[in-house]
């Protein structure tokens, strides 16, 4: 399955009063790290917007928490797709410590096509064949 790995070192910034990962942070990086998953793809969600007038807008986000995050650990988010239907898609997103590997936050995101040509009325829309392939055939690599 194509993955899409991003590594970061966690600074002071992204910490609360307890010293460990403010929450939104990690819905931050999610998010950061679905629009890269879409890049390494070759799908730049911006370019797509403009010559296409087609955007993935979030409908359902998720997190489960296994682990809290600390000043100055290195982490990695591993995005992959986990779930590909006709409008819809669900993007896995599973942050590690980066030395042992281990599970700290595992993240979905779900995505929904639309055409966002006329911006006073977005509609869902189906995923266009050329995407759908791309997207159907990140099930046999990897990136990152």
């Amino acid at each position: 399955m194509f993955t899409n790995t991003v590594k970061r070192k966690i600074m002071w910034g992204d910490l609360d009063s307890l010293g460990i990962v403010f929450y939104p942070r990690f819905y931050e990086w999610i998010d950061a790290s679905g629009h890269l998953f879409f890049e390494a793809l070759g799908l730049h969600l911006g370019r797509l917007w403009q010559e296409r007038g087609i955007c993935f807008g979030l409908v359902e986000t998720s997190s489960r928490y296994k682990a809290p995050g600390r000043y100055h650990q290195e982490i990695k988010l591993i995005s992959n797709l986990a779930e590909l239907e006709v409008k819809t898609l669900t993007l896995k997103h599973d942050i590690v410590d980066a030395a042992s590997g281990g599970l700290m936050v595992a993240g979905r995101e779900k995505r929904i096509c639309l055409d966002v040509s006329d911006p006073e009325n977005f509609k869902a829309r189906d995923i266009p064949a050329d995407l759908y392939e791309v997207l159907a055939g990140s099930r046999g690599g990897q990136a990152g």
